[in-house]
């Protein structure tokens, strides 16, 4: 930009500017203003004809006067006529007026358009700068579809020059950002991707800022910035910070470049080049190592910009979700920044690690810092670091855990912050059912819930305990017997009246035997509590009388005569004075057997998704999308963190006997779902297959990601049963209306596999997350997969989408442990040629041993040690479980370094079995 000679100085306006500086009032200075804009409005309309300078001075008070609060109404036109001046000065001031007071249904829009178009041709840089802020800062919609076309054009031409490649790139983003429709997807996209090799960094940060905003909308078009961006990123991670003078920023070469490239990376998979792969780990071990050297600088502006990188790295490792040594790494460098003095690195630590215990690979090192994170919980300050705790106490809790997790967060909420309260008391409800070893402490727990914090404790989580007593018959008893307990207290919360209504009235004869809590003495118990409760808990404690009149005739005369009392058949409240009468009738005129009959107990509720769960999504809003607090589909991991939990009511549907393998009541997932309905559609657009193959050794990530829609899956499986929990995410802020979501299988599949699929709410709200349950049995082994197919409407629009959904024959594997000894002598039995398949094959990766490891125990088979007199090979076994039949399967892998060769031998007794999971398995090395 050229400087502003001392000449261009407006001396007219330095002393309007001092004059009102120096009012004494807010009267003084409007009526200087007033007399200014006289002042202005005559010289406009006067008749000698104004010189560049002077409207360039008054358009500047109008200006100024603006800034002050005041409106203008006045010299629009004088200040698009300045736009056709040639003095920077004059058109600069033209340019700013615009911007700022120029509205963009202004009638002046087609003449400043004019003025815009012309200094976009005349090809002066600094003229082309000030025309593309004035579109950017503007951003209408008249201007893009003036100019949306043209900018592009000046992006990519040879000839323009650096400046000006920074601005248009910047000023098409903004044009995508406001009128994304207007912006032409043409020849000028594959070339905008090689500006990331231009030699000037300021052009490759617009144009990484406009690529990543471009690849979300149409990821295959910008496929070919994956290689440049990995190419530019480690070239600057490896570059001292000489190199990049200009670009380096205390310290640390070109932060923001590279916050931008990672971001650009995290629009794709992992890249599946090997040599481009390799380098981009290179890099992102680099940045780690970087982490942990001494500050080069003790300023707070080097810290920032390094953990801005350090931070942008992570979230790439997380997106991937395939490299287990840096998920590790991460973890343990973000476990150092959870007890940094920095209060926003506790923050990012905290929710960045929520997201890594989501992944297979890190949550049991994000396990190690769970006594930091209690800690963090007891002892921070900023109340919103404590609700990130909550959250990553939330994410990282399993079974070997959760009785600590439960107890920290009932210990912290007796002293949280009560804006979070109700989110703690849902989140302790969740776990507590999720993770019960035995329902005695599920009972416990939710009634020291109750007891903490009552009145944050929503019906939903009492709604949820009673319907787990009604479906377990073995607690019962035991929940009739602590409830009494609890109830004798003298304050009792009125939830806990509630809870302790239902359960002594339909459990109350199972405790009736000892004489402490016998039936008049239940009765007199909760009567003690009627006249203090509200209208809702009165009518409840209504029905749990008429329910002892059957259970202990011997307490029928007492009951009566409460229900005969004038405070009940004359109560002023309708709904209860209907109750005493009609309860007192019945009483009185039904025999013991018409009794018994109309008020047995109660049968088992049919299981369905949590209403606690559905209402901590609701809680967490809209705009939280791979949360779900991180949303359950969060629970990933480990083979005992993703366990399948047994137990519930022995007559429901088939598929539901996933919930109940052992026919032992346990706790777990189990109690979160819903008995499902089969639908169908048939597919009708190209199937996704993009992420499938990365499904092969893992259960859980996102499947599918465009620009409207995120399709994440949470799998389980447990023999020849399995469950797949679908999150569809909303990424936009519009309504889809008339989603609907169903599987299709193929004619032969149909009959290999039994794919049953819960219904689904045909609203989803901007920003919002919907949760599908596919129920799935294995009936023989299979080699197709099953699609899901997706309709809704946006924007009027039909949207089909068809995903491959990852349910492979690997999937039903049961790992098995063998020693040498026997492994070898199966070995030897399955020997028959079509009982063994044998390839040999390049690595696609690095040979890893540790994420080789970690594959072959994510493909479903046990990994034996020691068993290979070579200790470089790896061997497993499992069975493969069908409806039909079971077959056991052996396998070795044998790598080569050297030669960068892998050799995969299966040995089962089913050939097309042994076909599969070669297929399968080798594809992913």
């Amino acid at each position: 930009m050229p400087a502003v000679s001392k000449g261009d100085g407006m001396r007219g306006l330095a002393v309007f500017i001092s004059d009102i500086r120096n009012c004494k009032s807010k009267e003084a200075e409007i009526k200087r203003i007033n007399k200014e804009l006289a002042n202005i409005r005559s010289k406009f309309k006067g008749d000698k004809a104004l010189d560049g300078y002077s409207k360039k001075k008054y358009v500047c008070k109008l200006l100024f006067i603006f800034l002050l609060g005041h409106d203008i109404d006045f010299g629009h036109m004088e200040a698009v006529n300045l736009l056709s001046s040639n003095k920077y000065t004059e058109k600069q001031i033209g340019y700013l007026f615009i911007s700022v007071l120029v509205n963009s249904n202004s009638d002046l829009i087609r003449l400043i358009n004019n003025g815009i178009k012309n200094d976009l041709s005349s090809r002066n840089p600094t003229f082309m700068n000030l025309a593309l802020h004035c579109i950017a800062n503007v951003g209408s919609r008249e201007m893009a579809e003036a100019f949306a076309s043209q900018i592009p054009s000046i992006l990519v031409a040879g000839d323009t020059m650096d400046s000006v490649k920074q601005s248009a790139a910047l000023c098409l983003l903004r044009l995508n950002r406001t009128s994304p429709d207007l912006v032409p997807m043409g020849e000028w996209t594959a070339r905008v991707v090689h500006l990331l090799n231009d030699q000037h960094l300021g052009v490759v940060t617009a144009a990484a800022s406009l690529i990543t905003t471009l690849a979300q909308k149409c990821p295959e078009d910008f496929k070919t910035s994956v290689a440049l961006a990995v190419a530019r990123l480690s070239r600057i991670v490896t570059s001292a910070s000489i190199d990049l003078q200009d670009y380096t920023y205390y310290f640390v070469a070109a932060p923001w470049l590279s916050v931008k490239l990672l971001r650009l990376l995290q629009c794709y998979t992992p890249p599946e080049d090997a040599a481009l792969r390799s380098r981009l780990t290179e890099c992102l071990e680099t940045i780690l190592n970087k982490a942990q050297e001494p500050p080069k600088s003790k300023k707070v502006q080097h810290s920032n910009a390094k953990n801005a990188v350090l931070f942008e790295a992570i979230a790439l490792i997380i997106h991937y979700d395939s490299e287990p040594t840096l998920l590790v790494r991460a973890c343990n460098q973000l476990g150092q920044f959870l007890q940094h003095r920095e209060t926003n690195l506790r923050y990012l630590a905290l929710e960045s690690m929520c997201t890594l215990a989501s992944s297979e690979f890190s949550h049991e090192a994000v396990k190690t810092h769970i006594d930091t994170v209690i800690k963090s919980l007891k002892t921070e300050r900023d109340v919103s670091v404590r609700q990130r705790a909550v959250d990553l106490l939330y994410a990282m809790c399993d079974r070997s855990n959760s009785k600590q997790v439960v107890a920290e967060m009932l210990s912290y909420l007796e002293n949280a912050d009560y804006s979070i309260r109700e989110e703690i008391v849902l989140k302790v409800a969740i776990l507590a059912e999720k993770y019960a070893v035995d329902y005695t402490w599920y009972v416990d727990t939710i009634l020291n819930l109750i007891r903490v914090a009552g009145d944050y404790v929503s019906e939903e989580v009492w709604y949820r305990v009673i319907q787990i007593v009604i479906n377990q018959d073995d607690v019962q008893g035991y929940a009739a017997k602590t409830v009494f307990e609890a109830l004798q207290a003298p304050a009792c919360h009125e939830n806990l009246v509630k809870v302790g209504g239902y359960i002594l009235g339909e459990f109350g004869n199972l405790i009736a035997g000892d004489s402490r809590s016998s039936p008049l003495v239940q009765f007199d118990l909760l009567h003690s509590k009627f006249h203090l409760c509200s209208v809702p808990t009165r009518a409840l404690l209504l029905s749990a009388y008429i329910k002892f009149i059957n259970l202990f005739p011997e307490v029928k005369a007492t009951i009566q005569e409460v229900l005969r009392s004038d405070s009940q058949l004359r109560n002023a409240d309708v709904e209860l004075q209907q109750r005493a009468i009609e309860y007192l009738r019945l009483s009185c005129i039904a025999s013991t057997d018409i009794l018994a009959t109309v008020l047995e107990e109660m049968p088992p509720f049919p299981e369905r998704e949590s209403s606690i769960l559905a209402k901590l999504k609701r809680k967490k809003g809209p705009g939280n999308l791979p949360d779900i607090d991180d949303a359950r589909w969060n629970v990933n991991g480990s083979t005992e963190h993703t366990e399948i939990s047994e137990g519930t009511d022995k007559g429901s549907h088939p598929f539901t006997d996933l919930l109940n393998l052992n026919s032992t009541p346990s706790a777990g997932a189990s109690l979160l779902v819903d008995v499902l309905l089969d639908s169908s559609t048939p597919a009708s657009t190209d199937v996704s297959e993009d992420n499938f193959s990365r499904f092969v050794c893992k259960n859980n990530g996102v499947i599918f990601e465009n620009q409207l829609l995120q399709i994440g899956l949470k799998s389980e499986y447990r023999q020849n049963l399995g469950r797949i929990y679908v999150f569809f995410g909303n990424k936009t802020s519009t309504q889809f209306l008339g989603f609907s979501s169903s599987v299709t299988c193929s004619d032969t599949l149909r009959t290999q596999l039994n794919i049953h699929a819960k219904p689904v709410d045909p609203t989803v709200e901007g920003g919002a997350q919907l949760q599908q349950i596919l129920n799935i049995e294995c009936v023989s082994d299979f080699t197709d997969a099953p699609v899901l197919d997706i309709q809704f409407r946006y924007g009027g629009a039909l949207q089909n989408i068809a995903v491959k959904l990852p349910v492979m024959l690997n999937k039903f594997f049961q790992p098995t442990e063998m020693i040498s000894q026997d492994f070898f002598q199966r070995w030897k039995q399955l020997g028959l040629p079509q009982q063994e398949v044998q390839t040999i094959f390049k690595a696609k990766h690095p040979m890893d041993r540790d994420v080789t490891n970690a594959k072959i125990i994510g493909f479903g088979v046990a990994l034996l040690d020691g068993v290979d007199p070579n200790p470089t090979n790896f061997v497993g076994a499992g069975v493969l479980h069908t409806k039909s039949t079971q077959v056991g399967c052996l396998l070795r892998l044998e790598p080569n370094p050297q030669a960068e060769m892998y050799r995969l031998t299966l040995r089962t007794s089913r050939e097309s079995v042994s076909q599969r999971l070669c297929d399968l398995l080798s594809d992913q090395f």
